[in-house]
């Protein structure tokens, strides 16, 4: 415990020294391992810890081969503002993803329906309600999109499939890549309210045919706020 909260800790003082003292810019490169657990007179056990943590929040992300960054979609939602070129390319990306969503997350809900333990669920409808205290709240802050992620996340996990669970990146991708483009996100946090309703009642009575309707439903009602056609080419 005493490990985690130290992580924990460490985690809150990176997030404050990228956020508010700009010691570390947005798409800049960390320093190593071993010289960043110097500066922060922590261990490269606990640094790894709270490197996880702000990777799940996406304030940094990892390029294979090159190192830890800080990620540049949190500028995009800090700053408010992108290039013409940069909005459209994230367009034509944000409409892949939910194409690539539509296929396998209807299906993953309903397998969820059947195989989730009764634990599952009641951990799901935990998250589902904290997202939608957060939906209330706060539905453009950054702790929106953590609580986002893990609740459809444990439906993906509560379908009980291996192949399914490597889509999980698409789904985190997914709710960064809507923050940052900044279209209708009041709206869309409405409209997300409401249809995590019907997927939290459907969830609770394992229907799954429902429960599939729902969350193609939810999607769509993305699709169409963030102005994105499916038929694109």
């Amino acid at each position: 415990m005493q490990n985690e909260n130290l992580a924990q800790r460490t985690a809150d003082r990176l997030r404050e020294m990228i956020e508010k003292q700009g010691v570390y810019k947005y798409g800049e490169k960390l320093p190593n391992e071993n010289e960043l657990s110097q500066i922060l007179g922590i261990s490269r056990t606990t640094l790894r810890e709270a490197i996880r943590i702000l990777i799940y929040e996406g304030i940094l992300t990892v390029k294979r081969g090159r190192g830890t960054f800080v990620a540049n979609e949190i500028n995009q939602i800090a700053a408010g503002g992108i290039e013409v070129q940069e909005f459209s390319k994230m367009k034509v990306t944000l409409r892949d993803l939910y194409e690539a969503r539509m296929i396998f997350e209807p299906e993953a809900a309903a397998l969820a329906c059947k195989r989730a333990s009764d634990e599952e669920i009641a951990e799901i409808l935990r998250l589902g309600e904290e997202c939608q205290r957060q939906l209330k709240t706060d539905p453009r802050g950054k702790n929106r999109i953590v609580s986002e992620n893990a609740f459809h996340g444990a439906i993906i996990k509560a379908a009980h499939n291996d192949f399914l669970n490597q889509f999980m990146p698409t789904l985190t991708r997914t709710i960064e890549q809507t923050f940052a483009l900044n279209i209708n996100l009041d709206i869309i946090a409405e409209d997300a309210y409401k249809d995590h309703i019907l997927i939290m009642e459907f969830l609770k009575k394992r229907d799954a045919a429902a429960l599939k309707s729902a969350v193609t439903i939810h999607l769509h009602h993305a699709i169409l706020h963030e102005q994105i056609s499916l038929e694109e080419i």
